[in-house]
């Protein structure tokens, strides 16, 4: 069964829960959820084959500790909780995955869920006030990138959850006890169940990000009671990716600042938060998903073979700008376009796709090496549970 909130696109899918492993492949008998909802089957999530895609994944949950990630609502105050990540090259993020807890008992819905990226501390922050916590090293900025924040309010994501665990708990919990130093310090909230979900959020348009050391933040609306992002497990010898930081927490009150959950708050862990992210990350890859030879990304065809190549031009010049080609490719890549049949009546007729076919040689020249290396950032573990596939 699916519940459908057709105010904002998103879908609660209740698959049947599944045993440990990094990509959940097959389905447990079904069970019975105390939200009244029948679980499905587990649709499994396929591999990425591609020389040219990029995934990365801190694994499934350990656990560990739930923390709370929601948006401000009526009596609410906002609530962030922020994560990880680095890319050693230029990457089109067009899919995230993350996972945590539902309340048990009456049915709740997701009404809202919105992502922000955020580079770490001091960019985009200010270094002349002085911080209401103990560090802002290695923490996330003060504010947003505000061109990679997508929300469902505005249709610039659409988000399915399924259901993973009709039952979940976590050893401990932040919610409320966010402070400033020197009562920085509550321990945590204690333990917590709720049903486990791994949320899909499928970006439109895609997040373009250059070579950098990032901030993950998710929020989760509900119709009653609070969404808890779960943690995941933190490697150390050797670490999930070099520099690996933890993740860390935050409310409006003490915004711009942000407090360690488990160095500050809990004394435990430090802690890495679960969830992944999923893209594309060569020249060629990235320009075909944004401006497909068979029409405008956002729908439609093209009006001629000069809007085509116009678009091609302009995205060309992003990706310049953010020093994920040079000028030269630049020129290289408009072009190809231009001598293409992206647009032309005749590929209207015909249906013709063909596109960029020689883009695959203007990688990113700040990293040469095989794209393949960069699946070095998924954790593997065999006894790690990961999250199934779930549509957009």
């Amino acid at each position: 069964m699916k519940i459908y909130d057709r105010s904002h696109g998103l879908n609660l899918r209740t698959p049947t829960a599944a045993k440990p492993s990094l990509i959940r492949t097959n389905a447990a008998a079904a069970a019975k959820l105390v939200l009244g909802l029948t679980m499905l089957a587990l649709v499994t999530l396929p591999p990425r084959a591609s020389a040219s895609s990029f995934f990365f994944s801190t694994g499934a949950p350990d656990g560990l500790i739930g923390t709370l990630s929601r948006p401000a609502g009526a009596g609410l105050v906002q609530t962030e909780t922020a994560d990880d990540f680095v890319l050693d090259e230029c990457v089109l993020i067009n899919q995230a995955t993350f996972t945590g807890l539902l309340p048990m008992g009456p049915p709740a819905s997701i009404n809202r869920v919105e992502i922000e990226i955020y580079h770490v501390f001091p960019v985009d922050s200010d270094t002349n006030r002085t911080p209401a916590v103990v560090t802002r090293m290695n923490s996330p900025s003060d504010v947003e990138i505000d061109d990679a924040t997508r929300d469902s309010l505005d249709g610039t994501l659409s988000a399915d959850a399924t259901v993973v665990n009709p039952t979940f708990s976590a050893l401990n919990s932040v919610v409320n006890g966010i402070n400033p130093a020197p009562n920085q310090f509550t321990g945590g909230e204690g333990p917590v169940t709720g049903i486990e979900v791994t949320v899909t959020v499928t970006f439109d348009p895609p997040i373009l990000l250059p070579v950098d050391h990032y901030f993950f933040r998710p929020e989760v609306a509900l119709s009653s009671g609070n969404f808890l992002w779960l943690s995941a497990p933190k490697p150390v010898n050797p670490p999930l990716f070099v520099g690996d930081l933890q993740s860390w927490i935050r409310n409006d009150n003490l915004a711009p600042d942000w407090s360690r959950i488990g160095t500050d708050i809990t004394h435990q862990g430090p802690f890495n938060a679960s969830f992944s992210l999923s893209g594309v990350m060569d020249a060629e890859s990235i320009i075909d998903e944004l401006v497909p030879c068979s029409g405008p990304a956002s729908g439609g065809t093209w009006k001629n073979h000069g809007e085509y190549v116009s678009s091609v031009a302009h995205e060309a010049q992003s990706l310049a700008n953010q020093g994920c080609i040079s000028e030269q490719e630049k020129g290289q890549i408009v072009s190809e376009a231009a001598r293409s049949n992206c647009g032309k009546e005749s590929n209207h007729h015909q249906g013709n796709s063909k596109s960029h076919k020689n883009h695959k040689n203007h990688k990113n020249p700040k990293n040469p090496k095989n794209h393949n290396n960069n699946h070095k950032n998924h954790k593997h573990n065999p006894d790690e549970m990961g999250s199934g596939e779930m549509g957009g």
